[in-house]
């Protein structure tokens, strides 16, 4: 139907120009009669349509400013002015196709979630296993879910499993469910196959919840309205009357026409439609992708910002956060060097988390061999000439609980992070934590968000409290709502969205529902789409927060070089029906000036096109390459800043060997260091030359030197110190220097990150030279 409306339009454009230019050109050479008769076809056509969209509004109850349209035709033909005539109608037909073109938004489809829904279950019969439709499980039967299958319905554990429930919470971590647990449908099985018990059907499961919340929230989504419309109540009016009191004191109906064919509203036709396109253009250049002028100017009124947190404020990945390792025997980098070569032929996500951060510290990897997968522990082979286990602590560590795995698991505990334990030829050597970082580019994102004219930040997560409460203190939000379901969060929006219009971030399976009912939705998409993004307004394809605060900008200033072009074209249509009505405009000069005004109006609303104000960072490409290279060796020394605090906590009072203190110092003054140096001398004026300002990087200089005056100490304490004279009080002061270095590199890294690195371009390319 779309389809056909758009051709429709097009033709109807294509048809009136042609009779028009016809008409003209037969009128030059002289064919009078048949210029006339062009006219008065395109007129005819043109009044057709009118009355068809007339009757359309008028059955929709909704005021137009199209019953100007058709007095103006059907008078133009009644006074015998087929010119006029013909060029309403292609104002019309321009105006109709330019407003199709801007207020058409991309189809929501569902398509995404749809094809993720399974359509058959495994059911098991009497020691086999048989496939069924997915609506013919009943609440008791027994369903085998394989490894990477979806679970098809609401169901009891029989056995423990480890599942993906990101489709439903966003959370991207695997959690790991014992038997008994009650696992919802549209979960991934992230580890081995498992069993469980159905409870429910496949319509009344929470997948199918998900479904039907989308659509219902897709159809309380209000329409694009045209700018012509919200004022036809007080304009329409107005016209009448002023044709009327115009015919009435002059007696002619001539007066009248004139006045209607000049109060054709084609500024609002068409200079409304060409901001907002130009706008939507502007959007798309800078990685945002805004499905129409009705999201346009939806982005623009936006007062209330909601988030998801899981790939949205965080990275929506695990990363590694921590390397503790059972004993001094193997250090932290032969440990993760190791087991990330026997990861290297796993598909497990936490597998490729480690690989990634082996590969960024600059580890040298070994193809393994003999690589075997015991099914919901883990995974052991060879590394060269060891041979090495990665997976769950009780198959590394057995039963027992020493000092270095209780301090793991508390530290897991506190963080919210995931685990995964090493073991090196039958021993244990250490373990992994795991966390879902915050982007570095979130706290700045907020900032600029704030500055165009957001006013309240919500973050909302499926998440638990003390972990969403974290996230939301960082990156500095309002407020935080925790252990939300799709539900949830769509009680959430309705809530904000009675003090203001709300614009809702995610990008998940779990966020659709949200992202539908939401004043605004915008989905990110830069790792790829999902159904966040079919459901959304807006779409990230750029794996950067701050294009939305300019994406914004660029709406509020396109509605209002909009409203401008509006005013001024309405404006100079009001005098043109004045001097119509007192005799100075015949029909035909009416249309000529009504024309001149259009191209005034369009000339104002073509200003959207130019460049604005945004907040993106303009960075030579010479720059970028130097960040880059920055950011290798950052994420290099990240090794030596945990040696830190490794270093710092096997310390003892009693017979204490300062040798590892030692190896530290080289590590500190011969890679810490340098790297530290060449941040001052490379990066801080390369960020300064961005900002055009060197009061953002004054704390990052600041704290150089203080990390230089700490290692500096550092060193003529170890100096002044030996393992044979060395007493209690020496250890004591030597673990506080080092726990006070580890925090300040802790912290200063975290401002490197998020006041520097953050402003750079993820790809090769640059923004400005």
């Amino acid at each position: 139907m779309t389809w056909i409306r758009s051709r429709v339009q097009l033709l109807l454009f294509v048809s009136s120009t042609v009779l028009l230019l016809g008409g003209g050109a037969a009128w030059l050479l002289g064919a009078m009669p048949f210029s006339e008769s062009l006219w008065v076809a395109g007129t005819v056509l043109g009044l057709a349509f009118s009355i068809a969209w007339t009757a359309g509004a008028i059955r929709r109850r909704q005021p137009s400013v199209d019953v100007i349209a058709l007095l103006a035709l059907a008078g133009a033909l009644w006074v015998d002015e087929p010119f006029a005539g013909a060029m309403i109608t292609v104002m019309l037909a321009s105006g109709q196709l330019l407003e199709a073109r801007a207020a058409a938004r991309a189809r929501r489809e569902l398509s995404l979630l749809v094809e993720r829904a399974p359509r058959t279950a495994r059911r098991r019969l009497e020691g086999s296993v048989v496939e069924v439709p997915v609506d013919e499980v009943c609440r008791g039967d027994r369903i085998l879910v394989g490894t990477g299958e979806v679970v098809p319905v609401d169901g009891r554990l029989v056995s423990g499993g480890i599942l993906d429930e990101a489709a439903l919470t966003g959370e991207s971590l695997p959690v790991e469910r014992p038997a008994g647990d009650e696992v919802r449908s549209g979960v991934v099985n992230a580890g081995p196959p498992i069993d469980l018990v159905a409870t429910s059907v496949a319509a009344e499961s929470t997948y199918a919840g998900v479904v039907r919340l989308v659509e219902q929230a897709q159809a309380s989504s209000a329409p694009f309205v045209r700018a012509a419309d919200r004022i036809a109540v007080v304009f329409v009016p107005l016209t009448l009357v002023l044709a009327g009191v115009a015919w009435v004191l002059s007696g002619d109906a001539v007066r009248a026409v004139a006045v209607l064919v000049v109060a054709t509203p084609c500024p609002l036709l068409l200079a409304a439609p060409i901001a907002i396109m130009s706008g939507l253009s502007r959007a798309a250049r800078i990685g945002v992708v805004v499905k129409g002028g009705g999201a346009l100017e939806r982005l623009a009124a936006g007062r209330v910002m909601l988030f998801d947190k899981t790939g949205t404020l965080t990275q929506g990945q695990p990363t590694l956060a921590d390397v503790v390792t059972a004993s001094d025997r193997v250090d932290a980098d032969e440990v993760l060097r190791l087991a990330a070569s026997l990861d290297q032929v796993s598909p497990h996500v936490l597998a490729s988390s480690i690989v990634t951060a082996a590969t960024r510290r600059g580890l040298t990897l070994e193809m393994p061999e003999n690589v075997q997968e015991e099914h919901g522990y883990g995974l052991r082979g060879r590394v060269g000439t060891h041979e090495v286990q990665v997976g769950k602590a009780e198959w590394i560590v057995g039963d027992t609980q020493p000092a270095w795995v209780r301090q793991v698991r508390r530290r897991a505990d506190l963080d919210g992070s995931l685990t995964v334990f090493v073991a090196i030829d039958g021993e244990p050597a250490g373990a992994f934590l795991l966390q879902d970082p915050i982007r570095s580019d979130a706290p700045r994102m907020i900032r600029t968000l704030r500055e165009a004219g957001i006013s309240r930040v919500v973050l909302v997560t499926g998440d638990r409290a003390d972990i969403a409460d974290t996230v939301g203190r960082i990156v500095g939000v309002d407020t935080v709502l925790a252990d939300c379901d799709p539900a949830d969060k769509l009680a959430a929006i309705e809530s904000e969205a009675a003090h203001a219009a709300t614009i809702m971030v995610g990008d998940g399976v779990n966020d659709a529902p949200a992202l539908a009912a939401a004043g605004v939705g915008v989905a990110l998409a830069a790792r790829g789409a999902t159904a966040s993004s079919e459901a959304a307004d807006v779409v990230l394809t750029v794996d950067r927060l701050d294009a939305l605060a300019d994406a914004i900008l660029i709406a509020r200033r396109s509605k209002r070089i909009a409203l401008q072009a509006v005013l001024v074209g309405m404006g100079l249509s009001l005098v043109a029906m004045v001097a119509a009505a007192v005799g100075l405009l015949p029909p035909a000069a009416g249309a000529v000036t009504q024309e001149v005004i259009d191209i005034l109006a369009i000339g104002i609303a073509l200003r959207a096109v130019l460049p604005g104000k945004v907040h993106t960072i303009a960075m030579p490409s010479a720059d970028i390459a130097i960040a880059h290279e920055l950011k290798v060796e950052h994420d290099a020394v990240l090794a030596v800043v945990e040696q830190i605090r490794a270093v710092a906590d096997t310390l003892s009072t009693q017979n204490c060997d300062l040798a590892p203190a030692h190896t530290l110092l080289d590590r500190l003054e011969g890679e810490l260091l340098p790297h530290e140096r060449a941040d001052e001398s490379l990066l801080v004026p390369l960020v300064d030359r961005a900002l055009g300002s060197s009061d953002t990087t004054a704390a990052i200089s600041r704290t150089h030197a203080e990390i230089e005056h700490q290692v500096s100490r550092l060193r003529r304490l170890l100096t002044n110190l030996d393992n044979d004279t060395v007493q209690p009080e020496d250890v004591v002061e030597l673990r506080r220097l080092l726990y006070g270095l580890y925090a300040v590199l802790r912290l200063h890294n975290a401002q490197e990150e998020e006041g520097a690195f953050s402003l750079v371009p993820t790809g090769a390319r640059s923004t400005g030279n």
